[in-house]
C-alpha cells in the first residue's frame, strides 16, 4: 500500500504526517509512574476491586448480600428484594445514572474513564503483572525483540527467559481474568454454591460455559486490547465532546509556557536561549495508557487518568521548574479567562438529576411489597349453584415482597352482596409467590348487566406489621342476561 503524503490532498497549513489505514498498530510500552493522581487512583481503584470480590461473599439474613436470582425471578440487593413488578425501579436507577454521567462529564470532564471504569482499574491490574514479570518499559521492549526459544536464533538464555516471564504474565492474566469470571456468576449463581459445586465437579454447563466467557472476556478486554476498548468500543470517548464546554475540567498542556521545547542542561539561562519549560523528554508520552501525545491538544482517546500530570511534575520538580505544565484545567484558564459554574448545560443537568434522584426516592418508600396478579377461569362464563346462584372462579397469584411470612384479608367492590369463599385470611410467606383459588357467588336477579367490572382488594390482616399494606387488581364477574335488558 502505497503512502500518501497529507499535503498531497489536504491545504498546506495541514502537516506532514502521513497515514496508512493498513499499517499495523504499534504496541503501546506503559511506563509505571509515581505521583500525587496515581495514589489517589489506587484509593479509587482498590475499593472497586474489593468491593466487586467480597460482596457476594457478604450474607445478609441468611442469604447472599448481592444476588441476582433469575430463576425465581428475585433480585436481592442488601436488605431490598426486587421482583419484575418493580422494573420501574430499574429504569429510574438508569435515568439517574446517566443524567449523574453527564453532570460529572461536564463539570469535571472523564473522572470516570481515568479513576473507576472496570476497564480502566482492570487494565492497571494486569499492567502490574506486567511489569513484575517482564520488568520496566525499556526492558520490555528487549523482550519483545529477544528471538524466541523456538527460533533458530533463539535457543539459548535469552530465550527461555522470554519463554518463563511470558509464561508467568499470562497465568497471572488467566488466573486473575478466572476469578474474575466466577465471580461474575457468582452474583447470578450463588457464589458459595458456585465454588463448592465446582471443587466437587458437579457445576452445571450453563455455569462453567459462561464462568470460561466472562473469564476469556476479560483476558481479552484487559490484557490484549487494553486502550482499543477504550478507542474504538467504548461509546462514551464518541459522544463526551457534546457534555465538554470551555469550563469542563480536562488535562490540558499550556503551550504559552512549554514553547519552544527542547534540551537543556539543569540550572541553564533557558529563556535567553528562546525555550519554554518543555524540555522535550515525551515522559509524558511513554506513561499515557491510550499513547496520545497531550501536547497536541484535547483528543478524544485521552481517558484523563493524570499519568502525564504525575510525570511532568516529576520533571519539573528535577529541572527546579515550577509545577503544573501539564495539568487539570478549563480552556476558559488557558486563554486567561476564569471558570464559572453558572452554566446553562450544567445547570440543567443537575437540575433533573436532582429532580429524578428525588422522584425515584418518593417511588422507593411509596413502593408496595406487594403483588396481586388475578387470572378468570377461563373454561367457562359461570356456573349455578345451590341456591340458584351464580358463581364465577379465580386464580389469584399473590406476591409477597416483605421480609416476613404476613397474612391477607381479602375483599371485593363493586358487586351486588358477593360471597367470598373460602372467606379465610391467606398466608403468604417472605420472598414467595402463592396461588390460591377463590370462588365468587352473586343472586343474579341483583345483577344489572351480565358482564360486571369490579375490584378484588387485597390487604394484610396483621396490624403488628406496623404499615398496612394494601393493593386493587380489576376483574370482571359474568352472568347471565337480565329479563328485559333487551341485548
Amino acid at each position: 500500500m502505497e503512502r500518501i503524503p497529507v499535503k498531497e490532498q489536504f491545504p498546506e497549513d495541514v502537516d506532514s504526517r502521513v497515514f496508512n489505514l493498513y499499517e499495523k498498530k504499534e504496541k503501546i510500552y506503559i511506563r509505571a509512574q509515581e505521583g500525587l493522581f496515581q495514589t489517589i487512583r489506587l484509593f479509587t481503584g482498590w475499593p472497586l476491586l474489593l468491593g466487586y470480590f467480597l460482596a457476594p461473599w457478604l450474607q445478609i439474613e441468611g442469604r447472599q448480600a448481592i444476588f441476582f436470582d433469575l430463576p425465581e425471578r428475585q433480585f436481592h440487593i442488601l436488605w431490598l428484594t426486587l421482583w419484575p413488578q418493580d422494573f420501574v425501579l430499574l429504569m429510574w436507577t438508569l435515568a439517574i445514572a446517566a443524567f449523574a454521567l453527564f453532570f460529572v462529564t461536564t463539570l469535571w470532564g472523564r473522572v470516570w474513564c481515568g479513576y473507576t471504569c472496570p476497564q480502566t482499574v482492570w487494565t492497571a491490574v494486569f499492567s502490574w503483572a506486567e511489569q513484575i514479570t517482564e520488568g520496566e518499559r525499556h526492558q520490555r521492549i528487549n523482550l519483545d525483540q529477544t528471538p524466541s526459544f523456538l527460533s533458530r536464533n533463539g535457543r539459548n538464555r535469552a530465550g527461555w527467559n522470554k519463554l518463563w516471564r511470558r509464561s508467568l504474565k499470562h497465568l497471572m492474566w488467566i488466573g486473575f481474568a478466572a476469578l474474575t469470571g466466577i465471580t461474575f456468576v457468582g452474583y447470578f449463581y450463588g457464589i458459595r454454591h458456585l465454588v463448592s459445586d465446582a471443587l466437587a465437579w458437579q457445576l452445571p454447563l450453563t455455569a462453567t460455559a459462561w464462568s470460561v466467557f466472562f473469564t476469556l472476556a476479560t483476558y481479552i478486554n484487559a490484557g490484549w486490547m487494553r486502550e482499543q476498548v477504550c478507542i474504538y468500543m467504548c461509546p462514551y470517548a464518541r459522544f463526551q465532546s457534546a457534555m465538554f464546554d470551555k469550563n469542563t475540567l480536562i488535562i490540558s498542556y499550556d503551550p504559552s509556557r512549554g514553547e519552544q521545547r527542547g534540551a537543556r542542561k539543569r540550572g541553564s539561562d533557558y529563556q535567553a536561549q528562546g525555550l519554554g519549560d518543555c524540555i522535550d523528554c515525551t515522559l509524558c508520552v511513554q506513561v499515557c495508557p491510550t499513547g496520545i501525545d497531550i501536547r497536541n491538544g484535547l483528543q478524544y482517546e485521552c481517558i484523563g487518568c493524570a499519568h502525564c500530570i504525575d510525570a511532568c511534575d516529576s520533571i519539573m520538580e528535577k529541572m527546579n521548574y515550577p509545577k503544573g505544565l501539564i495539568s487539570y484545567t478549563t480552556e476558559n484558564k488557558l486563554a486567561g479567562g476564569t471558570w464559572t459554574w453558572k452554566r446553562p448545560k450544567l445547570i440543567g443537568y443537575g437540575t433533573a438529576l436532582l429532580i429524578l434522584a428525588a422522584l425515584f426516592m418518593l417511588v422507593l418508600y411509596l413502593r408496595t411489597p406487594l403483588s396481586l396478579d388475578v387470572i378468570r377461569d377461563r373454561g367457562q362464563l359461570y356456573q349455578e349453584v345451590a341456591g340458584g346462584r351464580i358463581e364465577n372462579v379465580y386464580t389469584l397469584k399473590i406476591i409477597n415482597m416483605s421480609d416476613s411470612t404476613l397474612h391477607y384479608e381479602l375483599q371485593t367492590e363493586g358487586l351486588p352482596n358477593p360471597t367470598l369463599l373460602p372467606d379465610v385470611p391467606i398466608e403468604v410467606p417472605a420472598r414467595e409467590m402463592s396461588e390460591h383459588v377463590v370462588r365468587i357467588q352473586v343472586d343474579p336477579d341483583q345483577l344489572r348487566d351480565f358482564n360486571t367490572e369490579f375490584e378484588f382488594i387485597l390487604s394484610t390482616a396483621d396490624e403488628a406489621t406496623g404499615k398496612r399494606l394494601r393493593t386493587e387488581a380489576e376483574s370482571r364477574f359474568f352472568g347471565p342476561r337480565p329479563l328485559g335488558s333487551g341485548r
